[in-house]
């Protein structure tokens, strides 16, 4: 498979490309949603023995969600980036980053990939909450890990970070039917 060409249909915050696309001498079209890279963090206050995430509205899917801490990758330097948007959204500083992994978000319509990472935090030095430059609302939740095994989330890059969680300790993750309504 080969793209033959790529022309930008819009370009705001987001853009979107068509292409076109050759396999065994056939062409066809498609579309592409850019987004950019992204960055994640599942935290965890090793003061407060108490995992740190964050809750906001998500306009794409029109309610709040649970999800950990994350931005859009800067300076294609994802450690500096999770680190900056951990201080942002919840005030602390990280003082152990660990790599999960790497995931492609929707890899059949969109190019972003998403820098998974676990951080442990001790300090609180800031408020935290985003900034209101980037109309960002985010409330602070803090949970045990027995609250966190009794989660019932919708958001892939944070049910990825909890079955890491998971497997890292031995233990199986409870798994209700997620409800999007």
């Amino acid at each position: 498979m080969k793209i033959k060409q790529k022309q930008t249909i819009y370009e705001g915050f987001y853009t979107f490309s068509k292409l076109i696309v050759e396999e065994n001498g056939e062409t066809f079209e498609r579309e592409q949603f850019d987004s950019g890279h992204g960055v994640a963090a599942l935290v965890y206050d090793t003061q407060q023995d108490k995992y740190i995430f964050v809750k906001q509205y998500r306009y794409n899917v029109g309610m709040e969600l649970l999800e950990t801490v994350a931005g859009v990758l800067e300076d294609d330097d994802p450690e500096k980036t999770i680190r900056k948007e951990i201080k942002e959204e919840t005030g602390y500083t990280v003082d152990k980053l660990e790599h999960i992994r790497d995931i492609f978000t929707l890899p059949g319509a969109c190019t972003e990939k998403i820098y998974l990472y676990y951080a442990e935090v001790s300090q609180k030095e800031a408020a935290g909450g985003g900034l209101e430059e980037d109309h960002e609302h985010v409330k602070i939740v803090s949970l045990s890990l027995d609250e966190v095994l009794q989660l019932n989330l919708a958001d892939a890059k944070t049910l990825i970070a909890l079955q890491w969680l998971a497997a890292r300790k031995g233990i199986t993750l409870n798994s209700p039917e997620v409800k999007l309504d």
